[in-house]
């Protein structure tokens, strides 16, 4: 069979050929490159020349070049537009990877070499970047298992293998949890509250099942304005509950088992690696260090939220009694409430705002940004292959015309795309041996408001923010200037991987950006500077609900990866015991996040989830510079670009940040920019 996979590929710039690419291609591609990998190790293994950092390092970083890029398509597949045979190739091939790092890294003489390099080298004649490759890869050895017994790699060996199959398990069920509910109404008095637009989109669904009526789905253009829209307050009801008992309920999907698995067998592979806990090993390779610092860390943001909170809460309770409500509000209650009450405070809501954010001119005002500051330029090229007819390519080239990047766009749910957003990468930038630099290949995905029959796809602010955000991670792929793709773009410590994007969402609530993006769908008009300045004014609203409800998935997250031992039970009250600290709304029965918690259960969050508020703070305070100088000002970016965003991993986060800040953030530009600080 000839194999796509496993030839150069033909395409502009030597993108992925996703047109000729099939299901069957896969795994006979990965048997190949296993193969082909080991003949590169066993090379490397039996030089007969001294090993140095060239010949072992260097060597070794170069040969999974091709396993990379090939398991790059098979698990962005996987997520974007999966079926059962890509789902049963995935889960297939991924305790196969796991053999397979597991063969390099428990390898006594191939270690034996990295060490000698390690114990040898005189680092001042290596570059900084070297010196990090170096350190970073040794340091990656030992904590996975290089230096144990031979009992113990046994013991690593079965255990990630087992945690390489249990994480796609939870995934997948979590995507057939998601896909398998919808709420199918017939009844038109059953969408009082509901805007016209959100209507269209279910009357749609609806047909796309062959049904008559409407069909509200969980996904999130569909679940979240039905649940701040809809006056039926049994139906918010229920459609809370089917999300919020994703992986939960007595079926196949029911991943209750599988996270108590994955809990106890990275506590055991930590254990076996020499730490307490699994958060004791993640944290030792983040900026935080310790889980004592990250539960210091949330609890002082904690201290600041939660009077915020609670009178939020308060008032959102008393405008429901306002209303006629004779009960305690509930989960299903809150964004219902709390979204008439920001009507009733600042006038504005989603549908007032959506028709300005075209997702076109939002995308349009994205790119406009980034050549403002960093002189970028975008051309879509509809010659390049994709997985589905959605995604749209973009070529990227830098300020002097030379290419840098391809942007690949894909925005709209479907049954084979999991919930979220996220940026990946076909292929990660790095140079050759030849000195040639290979720019990226980057991807993001989406879950945005479908276009209708009558009207354009039209974004939430929410979505606007979304964009900003990953175009961030993208941007710190794109303007990667690295040797090795082991240091490049994101390849950062996760508590530093989310700065880039997050900084990008201070424009959102920018006057100035915003009256280059808002354009009415319709008349083309401006946004009006008063709506304008209602997207300002609001900003603040609920941000101290918004900052527990964060706090309190980081802090579960902590509770399951500080266990101390092995346990098993009902996951519901260990889940609940780590939200107490962060609750404002009464616990619903029955209902619990981690069994669909995706981003530590099967993502690359696990014991790292604080990220998203520890970056908030190295934002918060970066963005300040931006503020001082001018949200526009290319020198300020240009030090952003060149300090941040170009260097990947090849130095320390900490010393990266204060060579582009001039000093250590300060957690002060956050709680005065949320609103968060005591008045």
């Amino acid at each position: 069979m000839n194999n796509p996979l496993l030839t150069n590929f033909d395409t502009p710039y030597s993108s992925v050929p996703f047109d000729i690419i099939k299901p069957e291609h896969l795994k006979p591609a990965f048997e190949n490159i296993f193969s082909q990998t080991r003949e590169l190790i066993d090379r490397i293994i039996n030089n007969a020349d001294k090993p140095d950092f060239s010949n072992t390092l260097v060597e070794l970083e170069r040969s999974v070049y091709k396993l990379n890029l090939v398991s790059n398509v098979l698990f962005n597949l996987n997520v974007a537009e999966t079926n059962p045979e890509i789902q049963d190739i995935t889960r297939d091939v991924s305790p196969m990877l796991s053999d397979f790092s597991n063969d390099i890294i428990l390898n006594e003489k191939l270690f034996a070499r990295i060490k000698y390099v390690y114990d040898t080298t005189d680092r001042t004649l290596l570059s900084k970047e070297d010196e990090r490759l170096l350190e970073k890869t040794f340091d990656d050895f030992v904590r996975h298992g290089a230096n144990l017994n031979k009992e113990d790699k046994e013991k690593y060996r079965k255990i990630t293998n087992e945690l390489a199959r249990l994480t796609v398990d939870f995934g997948e069920n979590v995507l057939a949890e998601t896909n398998d509910y919808f709420l199918h109404l017939t009844d038109s008095a059953n969408l009082s509250g509901i805007p016209e637009d959100i209507i269209v989109q279910a009357k749609e669904e609806a047909e796309s099942r062959k049904l008559e009526g409407w069909v509200f789905t969980l996904q999130f253009p569909s679940y979240v304005p039905f649940l701040k829209y809809s006056d039926n307050r049994d139906l918010r009801k229920q459609i809370f509950l089917a999300y919020n008992k994703r992986g939960l309920n007595n079926n196949k999907n029911n991943n209750c088992e599988i996270v108590w698995k994955i809990a106890g067998l990275r506590l055991q592979m930590a254990n076996i690696l020499g730490f307490s806990t699994y958060a004791d090993f993640v944290l030792a390779n983040h900026m935080a260090k310790s889980p004592e610092k990250v539960y210091s860390f949330l609890n002082d943001l904690l201290t600041a939220s939660m009077p915020f909170a609670q009178k939020e809460y308060k008032e959102v309770q008393a405008l429901a009694e306002k209303l006629g409500a004779n009960y305690t509000i509930e989960s299903w209650d809150f964004s219902y409430f709390s979204e008439k009450l920001k009507k009733e405070r600042f006038n504005i809501d989603d549908e007032m705002t959506r028709p300005y954010f075209k997702l076109e001119n939002v995308e349009k005002g994205v790119f406009d940004l980034a050549s403002t500051l960093y002189g970028l330029t975008f051309k879509q090229n509809g010659s390049i292959p994709v997985y589905h007819c959605d995604v749209k390519v973009f070529e990227v080239f830098d300020k002097d015309g030379s290419f840098l990047a391809l942007l690949y766009m894909d925005y709209f749910p479907r049954e084979g795309k999991k919930g979220g957003a996220w940026m990946t990468e076909f292929l990660q930038q790095h140079k050759t041996d030849e000195g040639t630099d290979v720019r990226p290949h980057v991807s993001l995905v989406f879950n945005f408001t479908k276009p209708t029959k009558l009207k354009p796809s039209l974004l939430t602010y929410g979505e606007v923010t979304t964009i900003l955000h990953e175009f961030g991670h993208a941007l710190h792929g794109m303007l990667s200037k690295c040797n090795y793709q082991e240091l490049a773009g994101t390849n950062v410590y996760r508590d530093f991987v989310e700065l880039p994007s997050q900084i990008m969402e201070n424009w959102a609530e920018q006057k100035e950006w915003l009256d280059r993006v808002a354009i009415h769908f319709q008349t083309g008009e401006k946004i009006p500077a008063d709506l304008v300045q209602k997207i300002i004014d609001s900003r603040n609203f609920n941000t101290g609900f918004a900052s527990t409800r964060q706090l309190s998935f980081a802090l579960t997250d902590l509770k399951w990866h500080t266990l101390t031992e092995v346990i098993k039970g009902d996951l519901i009250p260990f889940e609940q015991e780590a939200m107490s600290t962060t609750q404002v709304l009464p616990f619903v029965e029955g209902t619990a996040f981690s069994p669909s918690f995706s981003h530590i259960f099967s993502g690359g969050y696990a014991a790292g989830y604080y990220s998203y508020k520890w970056a908030e703070v190295l934002d918060a305070d970066a963005f300040s510079v931006f503020k001082e100088t001018g949200i526009f000002n290319s020198e300020t970016a240009f030090r952003f670009r060149k300090e941040i965003l170009s260097k990947g991993g090849t130095e320390h986060p900490m010393t990266l940040y204060v060579r582009f800040r001039g000093q250590e953030p300060s957690i002060e530009p956050l709680l005065e920019r949320s609103g968060l600080k005591a008045r």
